[in-house]
């Protein structure tokens, strides 16, 4: 174990996220996350002041890792095609490409579980959920008018609320994949989507 203790801290974050997902963050107590890392109360305290220190350290970790996701699918989708349909297109199929492996249902989304129970939270870690939604609707929604240039859509809609619809997409089916232990459904809803982009841009038949 490293001298820094950056794996006892990261076992408590990954011990307190399965749990807030599972029961919620208030039904989630200091005891609970001690005893399902292996931990003493000292030693979460010596890496936490606070629970609400915790909450803020868990929004930013899964905000870091949720900005890798975007900006590298998106990186690589760029890579395979110049077009911005066909990015977007790749986009979405590289998230397909993932989900489809899954053999247990979604755990769930750390941003919309903190929504839930928002007044448990202060504005700094309400504002990193914030800036997460604020950069998918805008780096998505930026290729999205990229696309309008290119392909008029055959039904009237805005960037932002195409770009809105990926965010949803993944969340509703998170919650559908949860409650009906389907691991195959977050896959499936994404798909739908792609499927929708491609047709709301597909040439007009003569």
């Amino acid at each position: 174990m490293p001298r820094d203790g950056t794996s006892t801290k990261t076992a408590i974050m990954d011990a307190a996220e399965r749990l807030i997902l599972d029961r919620g963050f208030a039904a989630t107590s200091v005891d609970a996350i001690i005893e399902a890392a292996g931990i003493t109360k000292g030693t979460f305290f010596y890496h936490f002041k606070s629970k609400a220190e915790l909450a803020l350290s868990l929004v930013q970790r899964f905000a870091e890792a949720d900005r890798a996701h975007l900006e590298d699918k998106m990186a690589r989708a760029e890579t395979l095609s110049r077009d911005p349909l066909q990015q977007v297109l790749i986009f979405i199929g590289l998230f397909i490409e993932d989900l489809v492996q899954l053999t247990q249902p979604y755990p769930g989304c750390l941003f919309a579980s903190f929504c839930y129970e928002a007044q448990l939270f202060d504005t700094e870690t309400l504002k990193v959920i914030d800036e997460a939604m604020w950069e998918w609707r805008r780096d998505l929604g930026g290729k999205f008018e990229k696309i309008f240039e290119r392909y008029p859509p055959r039904l009237e809609v805005e960037a932002r609320s195409l770009a809105d619809m990926a965010t949803v997409a993944f969340e509703g089916a998170f919650i559908v994949s949860k409650t009906l232990k389907e691991p195959q459904v977050v896959a499936e809803q994404l798909t739908h989507y792609r499927n929708y982009v491609e047709l709301l841009f597909a040439p007009a038949e003569s």
